[in-house]
């Protein structure tokens, strides 16, 4: 998957998880999935 694929992919996921979601639980899914990157990001770190 091109670069370019890739980014429309994810933007339409996020509409999609988004949908009929309030604020609040869109607030919340976003630290979710800020946090599971970031950890993701670490492990990652800590293989090399």
């Amino acid at each position: 998957m091109n670069s370019c694929a890739f980014v429309n992919f994810i933007s339409l996921l996020a509409c999609e998880i988004a949908k009929d979601k309030s604020q609040e639980e869109i607030d919340i899914l976003a630290a979710f999935f800020t946090q599971l990157g970031d950890t993701l990001t670490t492990l990652s770190a800590l293989k090399d």
